[in-house]
């Protein structure tokens, strides 16, 4: 089961914004990332749910999406993500987060995954301009903006080429192709 859901949790980037994501569904997700390990038990995360088309407009204009699609923009209106969970860290509890925000990031993916949903998860945000336009309180940074919705495109794992490329490409049919180093390569 485990192994069906990391396989299924792949970067997604264009989804049916049709679909809908409630808000009790980030919160059901958000409750597993809270359940997850935290450096020195510091829990310092906090989140910001978006599932309201204004909100998530607002979020959408500070993503840059997917750097190695050089003539992609990101996703066109209808393909756009459904919700958004903001994570971020607040610093009057701690300013280290350790590795709290890929585990709780990997939940709450694999938590969408199981309920037939998909994301991405973005470092690439402007920070600054998102954080004045959600009002956020000095006290909080954001550490990414996970994307959320029903996938609509097919996300495929292949071997890395002879060249040794890393970087994920489409085809012309629009289909997604992330290279995966094999076991033996990485098992030292």
């Amino acid at each position: 089961m485990i192994r069906e859901l990391v396989i299924k949790n792949r970067t997604y980037r264009r989804f049916d914004q049709e679909s809908v994501i409630v808000e009790q569904q980030l919160r059901d997700w958000v409750d597993l990332a809270r359940m997850t390990s935290s450096g020195q038990n510091n829990q310092p995360l906090k989140y910001f749910l978006s599932c309201e088309k204004e909100t998530n407009e607002m979020i959408f204009r500070h993503l840059k999406w997917a750097g190695a699609l050089k003539d992609w923009d990101g996703p066109e209106e209808g393909e756009k993500p459904s919700a958004y969970i903001v994570m971020l860290v607040d610093t009057n509890i701690s300013e280290n987060y350790w590795w709290d925000h890929g585990l709780a990031a990997q939940s709450i993916l694999l938590a969408a995954v199981e309920e037939g949903y998909g994301g991405c998860m973005f470092g690439s945000v402007d920070r600054k301009n998102l954080a004045e336009d959600m009002n956020l309180p000095e006290r909080y940074e954001i550490i990414m903006v996970i994307a959320l919705g029903k996938p609509v495109e097919n996300v495929t794992m292949v071997p890395v080429g002879e060249d040794g490329n890393m970087k994920y490409y489409r085809d012309e049919e629009g289909n997604h192709y992330v290279p995966k180093r094999s076991l033996d390569e990485i098992i030292i």
